[in-house]
């Protein structure tokens, strides 16, 4: 019996003998060398090798307080990466289980079934407010916009919002459809920095994103984390949006966040006292 090609070889040799194999050739190495895809993937993994992570900043924000507390996450997936590490009280879990099939949460569904039948009282309590309220669901705005607004009605006056994926590092991170998936990789953000964006320009909250693991977004009423905006770019062009990108998120590190905070609670605990 004659010597079989394996599959690959064989594959290899189709293209090889295929007449358009130069051209094609070509294509991939002018795509490889393409300055937008080197860039691209040079701040894919500078982001990705960020710290402290999303876990680390919601249980900074939970131990401030000196009481029980109550904690919500939307969009679980897999409560390895995030849920199963958070230090709180009671915590609950929203996800309808798509990408991750398991899916051992509390309420197996969407968002916003989830706050319609939380707000009709056929979910815990719609008495019930949130220390810390993590959105981490659908990232297109539209969605993230929604759960904003469900979020606030549900938050502690002294709350706070937490949003992931708020600074996407090229317009290929911000891609709407995450599925495209090339040599520059399968990280995505969504659009999510849009509605977190929309918020920046709302004056009756305060808001700033911490400059780590893909632009945490933090959203309060009452501590004066940063002003908002004015709506300049109000048809939401991602070029406009990144050469001002500092200002249009309120970047900050970590730990200039949580001197504002601390110093913000500490205020706050004397006002209580006096």
């Amino acid at each position: 019996m004659g010597f079989k090609c394996p599959p690959v070889m064989r594959s290899y040799k189709n293209i090889l003998d295929d007449p358009n194999y130069l051209e094609y050739y070509d294509f991939g190495k002018r795509f490889l060398n393409d300055p937008y895809i080197i860039k691209t993937v040079g701040k894919s993994y500078f982001e990705a090798s960020k710290s402290p992570k999303r876990t680390d900043i919601i249980n900074f924000l939970l131990s401030l307080r000196q009481s029980e507390t109550h904690y919500l996450e939307i969009g679980v997936r897999n409560p390895e990466d995030n849920f199963n590490h958070i230090k709180a009280s009671n915590k609950y879990g929203v996800d309808p289980g798509i990408e991750f099939k398991s899916n051992p949460v509390d309420f197996r569904m969407t968002s916003d079934i989830f706050f319609k039948k939380l707000f009709k009282n056929e979910v815990l309590s719609n008495n019930i407010k949130f220390d810390v309220i993590f959105i981490d669901g659908l990232h297109f705005a539209e969605q993230v916009d929604r759960d904003i607004t469900n979020a606030l009605n549900c938050i502690k006056e002294d709350g706070f919002i937490v949003l992931h994926d708020c600074n996407p590092p090229t317009e290929w991170h911000a891609r709407e459809i995450s599925s495209y998936c090339n040599p520059v990789g399968g990280y995505w953000n969504g659009t999510t920095w849009k509605a977190f964006f929309k918020w920046r320009c709302n004056p009756s909250v305060r808001t700033c994103c911490i400059d780590t693991d893909w632009g945490v977004g933090i959203i309060s009423r009452k501590h004066e984390i940063g002003r908002n905006v004015e709506p300049e770019n109000q048809f939401f062009e991602f070029n406009i949006f990144d050469n001002n990108r500092k200002n249009n998120l309120n970047l900050v590190d970590f730990e200039t966040f949580k001197r504002i905070v601390v110093k913000f609670e500490s205020r706050d605990n004397v006002t209580k006292w006096m």
